[in-house]
């Protein structure tokens, strides 16, 4: 079964917490503060792999969560937490389903990429002293965990990508000149879902995509549509199968132009890449018929190659060119895959927003500060407050006209508003 889309849930592990504990041993009276740290949550990591063909093991298994990290336990770190590895084809894009925004492109063989971080464990107790607190009695709670719900959008890598309408011939062209065994009937839409296949010329070997045939409105998604357009994306040279003589005696050449318009108005950059035109079946057309359609083709200026996969005709003229344009493309950099810049979401500045309720403090930083602290501590918030004066939380409050017991919402804690440390 090939599938090609799903939606996971990705969480990482939380950090576990410091630990609060003070030095213990006979004749030393003033043992001080020796609190062991968290240890770390464990991160969710992708590894693109070319033996996953498909996106079917996530589509059962939807939600993928690390462990937590263990708590400190008294002068002990506590243990970090294994990461989890999870498989994915080259050439998934991983694609944020809440925001829309791209994540990441897995395009290589053996890349990994971090999807959700687990959250560094806590300081101990050990971490707090000073001059002025000799014995801290409070630790640091390990960082929250990240989650991300993804889509996952599988498009194949392929050197060749063989367009075309339903039944134009390309599941038969990619069984002779590969060991792909696509369905083939003399009806349109037996290829519904791409079929890839190895070729060899000359000693090399390229891959080649059979996709799923085009009718009109594609670019808009009428029909496979964006299904299959989005697998076009990765190939570098397109082959236009067009029947040469259809069954239902529609003009080959305005079929073709059917698919070309279809492409430009999804991407003009694929549109733009390198095109042979392979017409299909000459074995099945009368030869002036032939002939006749092979002028008009003529009049395009692209590389022309009638072919039979039944008979063979034509097949070693066409593997010679897509060879040779493949060849010529090897020095050319990889096609880009433009991924937006992701902006450090520790350095964004924190917001404050007044509301009906109070003041709501958005920011990652100043939020995972929070949830990182033992609210039920009165020393540990004590401490919070003067971090929170230090980084001009406190300072942009009273600008904003916060007054002594204001409601002050940091993520999911409330906090009555005060000048005092």
């Amino acid at each position: 079964m090939f599938l090609d889309e799903a939606v996971v849930e990705f969480v990482s592990g939380r950090g576990g917490s410091g630990a609060v504990s003070f030095h213990r041993e006979k004749h030393v009276p003033r043992g001080g503060p020796n609190g062991a740290d968290g240890g770390r949550g464990g991160d969710v990591i992708l590894l693109a792999d070319r033996n996953r063909r498909t996106l079917y093991d996530l589509r059962l298994q939807q939600r993928f969560e690390a462990k937590d990290g263990g708590h400190g336990l008294g002068n002990k770190r506590g243990k970090d937490s294994k990461n989890i590895i999870v498989k994915v084809p080259v050439g998934t894009v991983i694609i944020n389903e809440e925001t829309g925004q791209p994540i990441v492109d897995m395009s290589t063989h053996g890349m990994k990429f971090a999807i959700c971080k687990g959250g560094k464990g806590g300081f101990g107790n050990q971490h707090y002293t000073s001059s002025v607190r000799q014995a801290p009695n409070f630790a640091q709670k390990g960082a929250p965990g990240e989650r991300i719900l993804a889509r996952m959008e599988l498009k194949l890598l392929a050197d060749v990508g063989l367009i075309g309408l339903p039944n134009a011939g390309k599941s038969t062209l990619i069984a002779r000149i590969s060991a792909a065994r696509p369905k083939i009937a003399d009806y349109p839409f037996t290829t519904i879902i791409p079929n890839l296949g190895v070729a060899r010329y000359a000693g090399d070997t390229f891959v080649v995509a059979d996709m799923p045939g085009l009718i009109a409105g594609a670019s808009e998604g009428v029909g496979l549509g964006h299904q299959f357009l989005k697998h076009v994306e990765r190939t570098r040279v397109l082959v236009h199968v067009v029947e040469v003589y259809p069954v239902d005696e529609s003009d080959p050449l305005t079929n073709y132009n059917i698919i070309e318009s279809e492409l430009k108005l999804y991407s003009e950059e694929i549109w733009a890449r390198p095109r042979l035109i392979a017409l299909s079946k000459t074995d099945t057309a009368p030869h002036e018929k032939y002939n006749e359609i092979r002028k008009s083709f003529e009049t395009l200026g692209l590389p022309l190659f009638p072919i039979s996969a039944v008979t063979g005709e034509g097949i070693d003229a066409l593997l010679h060119a897509l060879y040779e344009v493949l060849q010529e493309a090897k020095g050319e950099p990889e096609i880009p895959v433009l991924m937006p810049a992701l902006e450090a979401l520790d350095n964004i500045p924190f917001e404050v927003e007044r509301t009906e309720e109070g003041f709501v403090i958005s920011g990652r930083r100043i939020q995972r500060l929070v949830a990182m602290t033992d609210l039920e501590n009165e020393e540990a918030v004590r401490y919070l407050h003067r971090r929170l004066d230090r980084l001009g939380v406190i300072k942009k409050l009273r600008e904003m006209g916060a007054e002594e017991g204001d409601d002050v919402v940091i993520g999911e804690a409330v906090f009555a508003f005060t000048d005092e440390n």
